[in-house]
């Protein structure tokens, strides 16, 4: 502020006389007076005012308009009233509190700004004696109003920027609240079937149990009870997994399956959120992969976590299938009472004896850096899920036998809104 206010003043005219300036010093303070809420507005206003008579008297002395600094500070002295005057009159009317009423603002600054040229005007009269004529009070004005709304545009301005910015930080969140729920939802999935593994084995260990005590009541063998007794350990250990299973599936359930109108999407906003994420994921895994997008017929709007977890892991598995650099393409389609995705990849593609494997739970062709393999459930998910829907996937070849194309046909009323 108190470089750029002296540098801005020398953008000037004078209407009145020599010595009585109108310049762009004063829109300059008032935009800084605006911005910076924490600083003491009689604090800025009493610095600028000695900076602004300080750095004219310089440029007076340098290029010789006055052979003495004490002409020179009788030519611009009054600057100093002119400053310290708009940053009193800035603290009296509480200019900061009104930040928000543009229009109130707007005025308030025009007045701000006449007053304090009148005040500077009248220190120029006391010593100089100096006339005001009604044509400069005009002028005065109108230069005030625009000085005024000109600062106006440029701080709604930098407000919509910051809305802007704002809304976009909030997106980013949004989406990756998005992605965590739909994990959430998957992981579920997985926990359900955990669950009923886990019930299964209880029931097996706990006949297992009576089979042996069946056995020992007969004197079959003289160590069956012991095993007896470890098939009951084993049934009670497992049914404590269980229960701790449910628990965690209880809590997971009531927050995915309590649906709100937030919970369902328009299908342009779910693959934008799906092409975002994984660019991101492919630039992290070090990859040149484009990703576009073509969605045909009218949709309604889907179920985000259902349908993020279907196609996100699919496209996120082309990701990892694409070596370096590559396209995949998401094509969805609307065919009455069916939505179509075609995930289609320009990668190395699948060899027809591991195309049988590729839904096996626990197949995988994917090894990190210390060779430890991937979970491989993630297709088998997919399969689970398209199939709990009565829809149908298949993997096809892709284009000129180049790459893979996985193809998901789903009924529309499971994963769409109820009314």
């Amino acid at each position: 502020m108190l470089i750029t206010v002296p540098l801005a003043g020398e953008l000037k005219f004078y209407p009145v006389n020599e010595t009585f300036r109108i310049s762009f010093g004063a829109p300059t303070f008032f935009f800084f007076l605006l911005l910076f809420q924490r600083i003491p507005s009689v604090l800025a206003g009493f610095l600028t005012g000695i900076t602004v008579v300080c750095f004219r008297m310089v440029i007076d002395l340098i290029a010789g308009y006055h052979t003495a600094w004490e002409a020179s500070l009788q030519a611009h002295y009054s600057s100093f009233f002119f400053y310290f005057a708009y940053s009193v009159l800035f603290y009296l009317t509480g200019m900061r509190r009104l930040h928000n009423r543009t229009i109130l603002v707007g005025l308030m600054g025009m007045v701000i700004e006449v007053l304090a040229d009148l005040i500077e005007f009248l220190s120029q009269h006391v010593l100089l004696d100096t006339v005001l004529t009604w044509e400069a009070v005009q002028e005065m004005l109108v230069i005030a109003l625009s000085h005024s709304f000109i600062v106006i545009s440029f701080l709604n301005m930098m407000k919509l920027y910051e809305a802007q910015s704002r809304e976009q930080q909030t997106r980013k969140q949004n989406e990756h609240i998005l992605m965590l729920i739909s994990t959430l939802y998957e992981e579920s999935i997985h926990l359900k079937k955990t669950l009923q593994n886990a019930e299964s084995i209880s029931m097996k260990s706990f006949e297992l149990y009576q089979g042996l005590q069946e056995l020992h009541k007969e004197q079959v063998a003289t160590n069956v009870e012991s095993f007896a007794k470890q098939a009951l350990i084993v049934a009670g250990e497992v049914h404590e997994i269980k229960k701790d299973n449910q628990r965690i599936f209880a809590g997971l359930h009531k927050l995915i399956s309590d649906e709100s109108i937030t919970d369902y999407m328009d299908i342009h906003q779910i693959v934008d959120i799906i092409k975002r994420s994984n660019m991101k994921y492919a630039t992290l895994l070090e990859k040149d992969i484009q990703i576009t997008a073509s969605i045909s017929g009218t949709h309604p709007l889907y179920h985000v976590f259902m349908m993020l977890s279907l196609i996100n892991n699919l496209v996120a598995n082309a990701v990892e299938a694409i070596q370096q650099t590559g396209a995949i393409s998401i094509e969805i389609d609307r065919i009455g009472d069916l939505v179509e995705i075609r995930i289609n990849d320009d990668g190395p593609g699948v060899p027809p004896r591991r195309k049988a494997l590729l839904f096996k739970p626990g197949f995988t062709t994917k090894y990190d850096q210390t060779g430890n393999p991937s979970t491989g459930i993630g297709l088998s998910y997919v399969q689970q899920l398209v199939e709990q829907w009565q829809g149908e996937i298949s993997l096809q070849d892709g284009v000129d036998g180049k790459g893979t194309t996985f193809l998901m046909r789903l009924p529309i009323d499971p994963i769409t809104k109820k009314e």
